[in-house]
């Protein structure tokens, strides 16, 4: 699976945009998908995953109510609908992928085994 994040930019605290992550490959219905990001000098943190079956998903707690996770397995994209952005949503945001049983969500880097290259989400006025 490649992946190939976009929709990144700059964008004012309280505005929203929306990310995409384009797959490659036959195995993208059969994979868990999963949004993280890495802001300067800090780790590689989750923000958001979605089941192969698009029925469960989980976030970070500190973007709940504010981002949507959602797929599309006709097109081989998952999405990030972020809303009320703040500047602490600064960083550069990767999309991930999993081969996973139906309804499975992971939460941590080694989880995941094909990485997109990342886009980067600056918030600021």
């Amino acid at each position: 699976v490649q992946l190939q994040a976009s929709g990144g930019g700059l964008v004012q605290p309280g505005g929203s945009l929306r990310l995409s992550c384009a797959a490659s490959g036959s195995r993208f219905s059969s994979a868990t998908m999963g949004w993280f990001r890495q802001a300067p000098g800090k780790e590689r943190e989750f923000v958001a995953t979605i089941s192969r079956g698009d029925r469960v998903t989980y976030y970070l707690d500190s973007v709940k109510g504010r981002f949507t996770i959602a797929r599309d397995n006709a097109k081989n994209t998952v999405y990030l609908q972020m809303n009320n952005l703040k500047p602490e949503d600064t960083a550069v945001y990767y999309c991930a992928a999993k081969v996973a049983p139906r309804n499975s969500v992971y939460r941590t880097v080694n989880d995941y085994d094909y990485w997109g290259q990342g886009t980067l989400v600056t918030v600021s006025s």
